[in-house]
């Protein structure tokens, strides 16, 4: 799973939740820029780490050895979590792992060097596993 090699600062505070702003439409990262095809995000969200590596594992199976992946985005941000039934106060929980703060536009994937066809299946499968309404674009 990917996570960042050294932080500033272990425990992050959470950022507003203001809607307007999170659907707010990126304005970096929008074009696909290195393949030929890319999964889009239609929805601002957070996507975990693990959920990131289960959409590299459906598109590098489809894409085998000819074919080239990107990821555009990295989770950098931390995010904690207590554990069940625990009472308020004694603090801020644990660290649980990192997510990716992405917002609407962003390109999540890139491949390159297969047909189209089996590109915007692997790309298909690879939005079932995220969090977030996507499509499909090429370049």
């Amino acid at each position: 799973m990917l996570f960042p090699k050294k932080v500033k600062y272990r425990k992050w505070q959470t950022m507003r939740k203001n809607v307007s702003k999170h659907n707010r439409p990126d304005t970096r990262g929008v074009t696909v820029a290195f393949g030929s095809f890319g999964l889009k995000a239609l929805a601002g969200a957070r996507i975990r780490s693990n959920q990131i590596e289960a959409a590299r594992k459906t598109v590098s199976r489809a894409v085998g050895k000819t074919g080239r992946l990107w990821i555009r985005i990295f989770p950098d941000m931390p995010y904690t979590a207590k554990p069940a039934e625990v009472k308020l106060g004694k603090g801020k929980g644990e660290l649980q792992g990192y997510v990716a703060a992405v917002l609407p536009g962003r390109i999540l994937f890139e491949v390159d060097g297969i047909p189209e066809p089996a590109a915007r299946e692997a790309l298909r499968k690879a939005g079932t596993k995220l969090p977030l309404k996507t499509k499909i674009v090429a370049r």
